[in-house]
């Protein structure tokens, strides 16, 4: 078995890349049961253990990780794990990946393509809510499908936001940090999250006609990143069906009362497949939720392990 680190990740995988690979099994489809999300009582901080089966008739995947909030402040990445690649058709293990990296690539590509079928063409504006080690992933990504050139970097310690955009700037994005985030959201074309917030930090009067809404954090029912009106002011897809009735945003909505079931247009299984439609009009506002899917995980690692053995 081979194990598989942050370098030979980065090196194996583009944005565009991992972006179309998403599509493709997302079209093709794969078993994947309920993930698993249980805290852990023992720990600090509200940590928490995720595990995410899926397979296919070529591969069978489980990732594993671990979510410890008060790792930063011990100089230690929050998400903890690895991603375990087995061969579909005959049970051989062939790779653990590590989850942390792979996670980051695989939710950015995910928000990217739902990006594809739901942001304006020629959205260029972005504006980034969080300054973790997503948020470069997610801007990467978007950058990828659309012709993002402006990025405004909002994060609660403005000094995150500043040393995020000095990076991004260097990668030669025009970007910039900004303190006034109803002012960024009301001239972003696309609007990305990626937070650990546990309220509503975008608001949907803040939200300009023809903007894309990308909700990425809020993983669990006590957190938030936008308003129930930001859910409400157009229409609304998810990752998987997974997003009724887990994280935040979406599922807290609907177990409250203050969002229909029928409100959520679709998924990206629907959207690749042409089953549910995507950017109707220009000045239509588009939300996008995920939370995650081991389907995602499987397609990476997948992706990883082809590219690493079979160099074209």
């Amino acid at each position: 078995m081979r194990l598989i680190g942050e370098a030979e990740i980065d090196a194996a995988l583009t944005p565009l890349g991992m972006i179309d690979a998403l599509s493709v099994a997302f079209r093709a489809g794969a078993t994947a049961p309920t993930r698993h999300h249980h805290a852990i009582e023992t720990a600090p901080d509200g940590a928490s253990l995720l595990l995410m089966p899926a397979w296919t008739a070529d591969y069978v995947g489980v990732k594993i990780l671990t979510l410890f909030p008060g790792n930063p402040a011990k100089g230690l990445d929050t998400i903890q794990g690895g991603v375990l690649l087995c061969d579909g058709r005959d049970g051989r293990p062939l790779a653990l990946l590590d989850g942390a990296r792979l996670t980051l690539w695989r939710t950015a590509a995910a928000s990217a393509l739902a990006a594809r079928h739901l942001a304006r063409e020629d959205a260029s504006r972005m504006v980034m809510v969080g300054a973790g080690a997503l948020a470069p992933a997610l801007v990467r990504a978007h950058a990828a499908v659309r012709p993002i050139r402006d990025v405004a970097v909002w994060n609660r310690r403005p000094e995150g936001a500043a040393r995020l955009a000095a990076s991004l700037a260097a990668e030669g994005f025009d970007a910039h940090p900004v303190t006034d985030l109803a002012a960024a959201v009301g001239e972003a074309d696309l609007v990305s999250c990626a937070t650990l917030s546990t309220e509503p930090l975008v608001r949907g009067a803040w939200l300009r006609p023809g903007t894309h809404l990308d909700l990425v954090g809020a993983f669990t029912p006590a957190m938030r990143e936008a308003d129930d009106e930001a859910l409400r002011r157009g229409p609304l897809y998810v990752d998987t069906p997974d997003a009724l009735k887990k994280g935040g945003d979406v599922a807290v909505a609907i177990q409250s009362g203050a969002l229909a079931r029928e409100a959520v247009t679709g998924d990206l299984a629907a959207l690749c497949r042409g089953e549910a439609p995507g950017r109707q009009r220009p000045d239509a506002i588009t939300v996008f939720k995920s939370v995650g899917a081991a389907i995602e995980d499987l397609a990476a690692a997948a992706c990883v392990w082809e590219r690493l053995t079979r160099p074209s």
